[in-house]
Order: structure tokens, then sequence, then C-alpha cells
């Protein structure tokens, strides 16, 4: 079963998908937010692409557990994408998954242009492996 992890921002949203397996997670690329039917034709047209029976969108929570204006896009989006798919969407705590991305790519001398392209796309990779990996811990 193929997941898709997005990791929604104002201005971008970054994209991993997991193997046919559900065991590792990829960076898929992100796409530049224009409006909400664009975005959902992008959306419908990864799902076709990867046959993703489920979407996990990183839900931004605030370090006291509380939902803050984030959040609240993070959920719109969703909403949208539920009107416009009947694919399974659920949501995963992502506090500091952005930070954890950049942590990793520093740590490989990454330059700060290419930081910049790949960051939410690292971020969506660190939300699905840390979903898949939980799975797989639950399942032993």
């Amino acid at each position: 079963m193929r997941i898709i992890g997005l990791d929604v921002g104002s201005v971008t949203v970054g994209v991993a998908v997991s193997d046919e397996m559900g065991v590792i997670a990829q960076p898929a690329g992100t796409w530049r937010r224009k409006d909400v039917e664009r975005d959902m034709a992008e959306m419908c047209r990864l799902i076709a692409e990867y046959q993703a029976e489920l979407i996990l969108i990183g839900l931004p929570l605030n370090m006291n557990g509380s939902e803050g204006p984030s959040a609240q896009m993070a959920r719109e989006f969703a909403a949208a994408l539920a009107e416009a798919t009947d694919t399974e969407i659920i949501f995963r705590d992502e506090r500091l998954s952005t930070v954890a991305a950049e942590k990793i790519l520093l740590s490989g001398d990454v330059s700060r242009k290419k930081r910049k392209q790949v960051i939410d796309s690292m971020a969506a990779v660190f939300v699905l492996q840390g979903y898949l990996d939980s799975l797989h811990n639950s399942a032993l």
C-alpha cells in the first residue's frame, strides 16, 4: 500500500511517498500553491500516479499540543482534499519535522539554495517515515 505524506505550508506543499511495501519514505518534490482548485488537481494527479491508498498530512501543532493557524490551514487543505477524492486522509503530529529535516540537510553539507528547494519535501519524508516506523513497530 502506497502512502503519500504532505507538509502543507502557506506557499508550498512538500510531498513524500512510501514504497509499495510501506517501509521507506522517499521525497517526491514540492509544488507552489496557487489556489484550491489547482492544489486539488495536483493532489488527484499524485494519488493516481502513485496509486496511493492513504494521505498522511502533517499537523503542525504548537509545542503545548494546541492548534494554531498553521494547523488550521492543514485541516482546511484536508477538507478540500476530502471533497476532491475518496482517498483516506489522516493527520500526524509534525512538531519539529522541519527542524529535523534542516539538521539532516546541514549535516549533509547541502547548500542554502538547495536546502530551500528540498526542505518541505524532506519534512514530509520525516513525518511519513515516522508514521511508517510506528506501523511496523506496533506490528512486532
